[in-house]
């Protein structure tokens, strides 16, 4: 049956296509199949990926804002589909990420019933989004879709939240868009500015930490060239390594988890911090031990574009509401008729001793492994991860060189590298796009390389496979040491070479850190999605740490 022209279907299709949305992650429902219907009509300008899981598709829409600045888009169906895809809109959330989920929903005339998958999604989705609404108006579809867009792109980027009750999407979808949303960005004062250069230039041990999200490559080149010629140490926050190439010469490390202590001692003892686009939460500040509320009141210039996270929990000395990317450019104008080039060079010097291997006791050495992915990737290559010890030996020892080269959530979500590295993929199919891994991280979204098969995306997985949830098991054997109050924690892992050949994907088995070159380059030259299945060690749970040690403690 073919659809009339003007329904709140096509006009919503209509939306996106004047919006620029060239992909949209899901899985199918009963519920939106007016909309898909509309998509079929547009296949030459929006390609629709179908997942095998809700929370693969949502992690993608999110990872496909992360790379573009553009909202992901991801469609599922009511109920159990919906709150599959809440992962990846948490996520959205806390690693202030544009994209917007499009749910089905059971008819408005059915409302209030305890209908079939009924959800309030309003209510469910409140404290998770930006804004989450309801189409209850069809003739008021595109308002709705480009408010969405405005919401999702605006201040603080996160995700917004679309229910669509199947019967209104049959119904007259009012006026057709006009243009394509511009979304509101806020600037730098100049008065503001020059009281940034004023305190800069009377700092003795300044420091620059950028984090957060809506970074241009140009604008992120112009303020790490202004920093680097001016000798300002500069520090990226937790899973931001890829703002500025980690080979600056001021380049100080990043704020994350398992942070250089010489760099949280230099954050400590920094008599200026200028903070742009960083939240300073939790996990950058240390479970906000890193600074104090007394010392930021004179110490802390802090930039961002959300109002609402200026003053939250650190009081600043100054503070501005502003898009990252035009603050950058605003501060890369400031001459504060100094430079602190030994501060720089001797936080670099740090940074570099802690990213050097390390040794480990077990067969494969993670850090070896990782420096070496940094040796022969191309700069531009992008590399994913979810959460899970793992992680630590990859932002540790890999070294980001350019804009829009990591995907990871701040969120601390499992299940996120692999779905991240098919829409990475997706969109650059030329780019070598990998994901690293753990085994417990991978299951909770595997499934999706039947995705990779079935559309021909060939990124690479690296399965880090230490037979244990490795963070739990950590903090399991620091607070309750000993073999047996070891539980919940053991995993009973398949072969993952026999399971990749199961999907028709390529795999290879490395046991060895001198095998680990080999099989990379066979998984890269694959030409079909590829799984190298790494078998480490549980006893090296994190870099210089051991389960033994945490036992003996």
């Amino acid at each position: 049956m073919t659809q009339p022209a003007n329904t709140a279907a096509r006009r919503l299709v209509e939306t996106l296509v004047m919006n620029g949305v060239d992909r949209v992650f899901c899985v199918p429902g009963e519920s939106y199949l007016a909309v898909l219907d509309a998509l079929a009509d547009v296949r030459d300008r929006i390609q629709v990926i179908a997942c095998r899981h809700e929370a693969g598709a949502a992690n993608m829409a999110e990872a496909y804002g992360k790379l573009t600045g553009k909202p992901g888009v991801c469609m599922v169906t009511r109920g159990p589909g919906a709150t599959h895809a809440s992962i990846g809109v948490h996520t959205a959330h806390q690693d202030s990420t544009p994209m917007i989920l499009f749910v089905g929903q059971i008819a408005l005339t059915d409302r209030g019933r305890g209908a079939f998958q009924e959800v309030d999604y309003r209510e469910v989705f409140g404290g998770l989004a930006k804004w989450a609404t309801e189409i209850e108006s069809p003739a008021r579809t595109v308002e709705v879709v480009e408010r969405a867009f405005s919401t999702a792109l605006q201040g603080r980027m996160g995700p917004v939240v679309i229910a669509l009750p199947e019967d209104i999407l049959h119904e007259d979808g009012g006026p057709a868009p006009v243009r394509p949303v511009t979304p509101a960005k806020a600037a730098l004062d100049p008065a503001f500015v020059e009281q940034v250069r004023e305190r800069l230039s009377k700092a003795e041990r300044p420091l620059l930490v950028l984090g957060g999200s809506g970074w241009t490559t140009e604008a992120a080149a112009a303020i790490g060239d202004w920093a680097e010629r001016i000798g300002l140490p500069v520090s990226l926050s937790f899973r931001r390594k890829d703002i500025l190439s980690n080979d600056r010469p001021n380049y100080a490390g990043d704020l994350g988890l398992g942070c250089n202590p010489k760099l949280t001692a230099r954050a400590k003892a920094a008599d200026l911090i200028i903070a742009v686009g960083a939240r300073l939460g939790e996990n950058p500040t240390q479970g906000y031990t890193l600074l104090d509320r007394t010392e930021t009141a004179e110490t802390l210039i802090h930039i961002h574009p959300g109002a609402e996270e200026l003053g939250r929990v650190w009081t600043p000395l100054l503070s501005a509401t502003a898009d990252n990317s035009l603050a950058a450019f605003a501060l890369a104008t400031i001459d504060p008729g100094r430079n602190w080039k030994a501060e720089a060079e001797a936080a670099h010097a740090d940074y570099q001793a802690f990213s050097t291997p390390v040794p480990v006791g077990g067969d494969v050495n993670m850090s070896e492994c990782m420096a070496h992915l940094g040796e022969v990737l191309p700069p531009d290559a992008i590399v994913t991860n979810g959460a899970g010890n793992f992680a630590a030996w990859l932002h540790r020892f890999y070294r980001h060189r350019a804009c829009r080269t990591q995907l990871a959530p701040t969120s601390g979500a499992m299940g996120y590298g692999y779905p991240a590295a098919l829409a990475a993929k997706s969109l650059h199919p030329d780019t070598d796009v990998i994901c690293i891994a753990g085994d417990g991280d991978y299951l909770m979204t595997g499934q999706e390389l039947t995705t990779a098969v079935q559309y021909g995306i060939n990124a690479v997985v690296v399965i880090v496979d230490n037979g244990t949830y490795g963070t739990i098991r950590m903090h399991q054997e620091t607070h309750y040491p000993g073999a047996s109050r070891v539980i919940a924690t053991d995993l009973k892992n398949p072969d993952f070479v026999k399971y990749a050949e199961a999907f028709g994907a390529f795999g290879v088995r490395c046991e060895r850190t001198e095998d680990f070159p080999a099989a990379l380059e066979a998984a890269r030259n694959a030409g079909r999605p590829a799984v190298v299945h790494l078998i480490t060690s549980a006893e090296d749970i994190a870099p210089l740490r051991t389960i033994t040690g945490l036992r003996s403690k």
